[in-house]
């Protein structure tokens, strides 16, 4: 059990979460370990076999708190949300932005522009770093690469092609992470993306993080009323949070990656923190777990200053501001929307 920035995660299985005297009471066993008083949390995230008692799940329903549901290795599966108090008019203008051919191919560019920046400027924060002249060219010629997918994607004529360009720009940049892994390179060596299942410890890492990321992403949406469902890159399917799924992209270097390179560089996280399982699926452990969801929600509290807004803010608040600003440009507010892009 973890409990940070007002989020409490659960990964023990068989715990059983049930209300009393408005706090959240956690058994194993029939054995009580924690007692949390409900008004000290937003969003409860359980993890595999956890229980919780309908009253509890009411409650958190009625008062507007979150429960998130992921497997026990952090694929994410469901949220319980109360009612939707989304503004009717901002949902409509969300349609109708993904009715309009060009406007969802320039809010689609928009977040591909925010993706390959930040992806860039993760690459040049390292090359500067590094002390490997092999490293450095790597680097620096996969940041010319972007460079030029940049150009291209700014260019595409069609969600399609854009689409494209996206996958080119993900191709180069995973082809240079191994360079990004300075400590136990041999045991986090970077082959290919592999996302359903994991292949291998660092997908493990990423796949594990991008599920956290992705769920604050559709709390964020859902905080200013528009439906996470509905976006504009990604493909509408039955139960995908296509338009969480398009916000990541812009917060996956910055957020995701740098976390997973930091827990490796630093021997925070290392291979006695996975399991392999059959068919050669790689998971994070319960230890592992626990130590990215603690340093994941301490990079949330990091500050920084925010690229549109110029104030200084928590990076957790990232998404919920960017969120805001899509929001705006669909209401007309905003003649494009900014892409979240800090500098490095």
């Amino acid at each position: 059990m973890t409990q940070a920035l007002n989020t409490l995660f659960v990964q023990t299985q068989g715990a059983y979460l049930h209300l009393e005297h408005d706090a959240v009471k956690i058994e194993v066993e029939r054995v009580t370990v924690a007692r949390v008083p409900l008004h000290h949390l937003a969003s409860i995230a359980v993890f595999g076999n956890v229980l919780i008692s309908p009253y509890l799940m009411a409650r958190c329903a009625d008062e507007g708190r979150d429960i998130s549901v992921l497997t026990q290795y952090g694929r994410f599966k469901a949220r319980i949300h109360g009612g939707t108090s989304g503004n009717v008019l901002l949902r409509r203008a969300q349609h109708a932005a993904l009715d309009d051919t060009g406007q969802r191919l320039e809010i689609s560019k928009r977040f591909i522009a925010g993706k390959i920046q930040n992806a860039r400027g993760t690459l040049m924060r390292a090359a500067r770093e590094s002390n490997d002249p092999e490293d450095w060219k790597t680097l620096r010629d996969a940041t010319a690469l972007l460079e030029a997918s940049l150009r291209y994607a700014r260019d595409a004529p069609s969600v399609d092609e854009l689409r494209g360009c996206e996958g080119n720009a993900a191709r180069v940049y995973f082809a240079a992470f191994t360079s990004l892994v300075r400590t136990n390179r041999a045991d986090f060596e970077f082959l290919e993306r592999s996302k359903r299942p994991p292949r291998d410890p660092i997908n493990a890492l990423l796949s594990f993080i991008y599920a956290l990321l992705t769920g604050d992403c559709v709390a964020a949406l859902e905080g200013v009323g528009l439906d996470p469902q509905v976006g504009f890159l990604h493909a509408l399917r039955p139960g995908r949070p296509a338009l969480a799924l398009d916000l990541i992209e812009e917060f996956r270097s910055y957020i995701a990656d740098r976390l997973a390179l930091t827990l490796i560089n630093r021997a925070q996280i290392t291979l006695k923190d996975f399991d392999e399982r059959t068919g050669g699926a790689w998971s994070l452990n319960e230890a592992g777990r626990k130590t990215v969801l603690v340093e994941y929600q301490n990079r949330k509290k990091q500050e920084l200053t925010h690229p549109v807004t110029q104030s200084q803010i928590p990076l957790g608040l990232a998404p919920h501001i960017q969120a805001r600003l899509l929001a705006r440009h669909l209401r007309g507010d905003l003649p494009a929307y900014p892409p979240f892009i800090p500098k490095v």
